[in-house]
């Protein structure tokens, strides 16, 4: 049932300047922002999931299914390794961290060629993990197992879950999907945005249940003429919130920021309300201040953030990428929501953390995404896609309330040494409102292999858990690897040494160099311990293979000490 669009009073943003180094101020003069409120355009409820047919081929066009990534003018070109990182870790730690306990297939771009008659880059493989399930969400399909890998539902088509559904868009599988647990309510959250316009929308499917084969509240909300790429998803207290990178009809472009009215979604109210916001990056001073997206807060655990408290919205600016930033540092921005009769929001720039000097452009091929060799490739076109020059931190920023502090973990990847990529992490405190880079480091430990598109997450204990792609130019292949630290080690070191979840066997032998654009680390939440890790890599058959390519793994390992 379609919902009439209803624009409801907002009280006005306010502003905040950051104050970085007196050496490093930025010129920005951003204008005031508005909030925008309405409502869904369209709910219904889906039929069980594990009702659906197994998927089919589909008769597909390619161009109307793949998903859209404009760009925005010239990528920045590197011009050399710019100062050495100031936060390197370059040797790995002498103590063995654990091996994996769960440790299974996922999906795979062979389930893709069997729907659609077609192989799709990146996958964009994220997934999340219940008390009995884990759920995986890839372009352009998705899947539910057990914990010990058996595939329960699935792979179905994306556009499946939304079938029958008002808004038609929704019914492709149309990419960038995201999956959330929530763990305060044993729900489980399935999105996707759409591709067709002129207007587009974000589609979002709560689970009746904490069984994610079961029956959805499936609603669409309006992002209008902007198309909103690299949705990202986070659970805060009173809401669910999105982040978007939006391109207009010409030449607009910024960060959208949805929050989403979560009690009514739960309850599978038709007239669950959003609230809005554009950061639009063409206005004077704020592009380094937004770059290319923010990361919304995930809470981990059940300890909720205090009633009312704001949440931070992160984002990453390098003095050497082209945007106008003239200091490396974290941007914080805090998004507040009162969901009342007359509900209130606000977004500010609470502040800028300086960090440690990183480079986060990498010596890729000119004008290309072509970064990162491959054994035995000699054609650069061939070369892996690292992504580091988006000025944006990488999937998930995982929160956490620790009662006298709150804390923050994301990373993003860098140049750690010439020609080398690794991995810069952080953890972000939040004491009575104030914000501090508590610690980081760039996990690079020195033996030349490349390590990106990372994900990091926290168990209860505050012990964290760093899982990424490696590759070489020699002998390894794209394959995934893992590393972590337990909360009283010396500050930014990864002191577990480094395990692995799958060596790879084969090259990506295509001329599209993209990798999945995220990964995710995710804790389980029957222990509040066990870490899970989603992400792609390469087997020998996959590289010889006319219809396959890529392969995701899952896996799970638990660090010392948390039980």
């Amino acid at each position: 049932m379609a919902a009439i669009l209803l624009v409801m009073a907002a009280a006005a943003l306010v502003f905040l300047a950051a104050s970085p180094p007196a050496a490093a101020q930025q010129t920005a003069r951003p204008q005031p922002l508005t909030p925008t409120f309405s409502k869904a355009v369209a709910f219904d409820v889906s039929p069980a999931l594990r009702s659906l047919p197994l998927a089919k081929k589909h008769v597909a066009d390619p161009s109307k299914l793949l998903e859209i990534r404009p760009e925005r003018g010239p990528r920045a070109q590197s011009k050399g390794y710019k100062s050495g990182d100031a936060a390197l870790q370059a040797s790995s730690a002498a103590v063995a961290i654990p091996s994996p306990l769960a440790n299974f297939e996922g999906l795979s771009n062979q389930d893709n060629f069997n729907i659609f008659g077609f192989r799709v880059n990146p996958p964009d493989p994220n997934g999340e993990v219940g008390p009995n399930h884990y759920v995986e969400m890839i372009n352009l399909v998705f899947a539910v197992y057990d914990k010990t890998g058996n595939k329960l539902l699935g792979p179905v088509d994306t556009g499946t879950l939304w079938a029958g559904f008002p808004i038609t868009d929704c019914t492709d599988p149309s990419g960038d999907p995201v999956v959330l647990y929530d763990q305060l309510e044993d729900r489980w959250i399935l999105t996707q945005f759409t591709t067709r316009g002129p207007e587009y929308f974000n589609c979002v499917a709560v689970s009746q249940t904490g069984d994610p084969t079961g029956a959805y509240y499936r609603y669409a909300f309006s992002t209008g003429v902007n198309f909103p790429d690299y949705p990202k998803y986070g659970l805060w207290r009173n809401s669910y919130i999105i982040t978007t990178r939006e391109f207009g009809p010409t030449v607009e472009y910024g960060i959208g920021v949805y929050a989403l009215e979560r009690d009514k979604m739960l309850a599978g109210d038709p007239n669950a309300r959003v609230v809005s916001f554009f950061l639009d990056g063409n206005a004077p001073g704020m592009l380094p201040l937004v770059g290319d997206g923010l990361l919304p807060p995930d809470i981990d655990g059940r300890t909720k953030p205090a009633n009312g408290a704001p949440a931070p919205l992160v984002g990453t600016q390098d003095d050497g990428a082209g945007y106008g930033a003239t200091f490396d540092a974290l941007n914080i921005w805090e998004l507040s929501v009162k969901w009342q009769a007359n509900p209130v929001a606000s977004i500010t720039l609470k502040t800028q953390l300086p960090v440690a000097s990183f480079d986060s452009i990498f010596p890729c091929a000119p004008g290309s995404r072509d970064c990162l060799p491959q054994p035995g490739i000699t054609n650069p076109a061939q070369y892996l896609d690292i992504l580091s020059y988006r000025q944006r931190p990488t999937f998930r920023l995982g929160y956490r309330n620790f009662g006298t502090y709150e804390s923050l973990v994301t990373n993003q990847s860098v140049e750690a040494t010439p020609g080398v990529a690794g991995a810069r992490w952080y953890e972000i405190r939040r004491t009575g409102g104030t914000y501090s880079v508590y610690q980081q480091g760039t996990y690079a430990p020195g033996d030349g292999v490349h390590r990106w598109m990372g994900s990091i997450a926290q168990d209860k204990k505050g012990n964290m858990a760093l899982g990424y792609s490696v590759v070489n130019a020699t002998d390894v292949y794209p394959g995934i690897r893992y590393t972590g630290r337990l909360k009283g080690d010396p500050l930014g070191q990864m002191t577990l040494g480094e395990g692995t979840i799958i060596d790879g066997t084969g090259v990506q032998r295509t001329t599209n160099s993209r990798w999945g654009d995220y990964t995710d680390m995710t804790v389980d939440p029957t222990d509040d311990c066990t870490f899970w890790y989603v992400n792609e890599y390469y087997t020998l058959a996959g590289q010889l293979s006319s219809t396959a390519g890529w392969q995701t793994r899952i896996a799970s390992f638990k660090l010392p000490g948390c039980q």
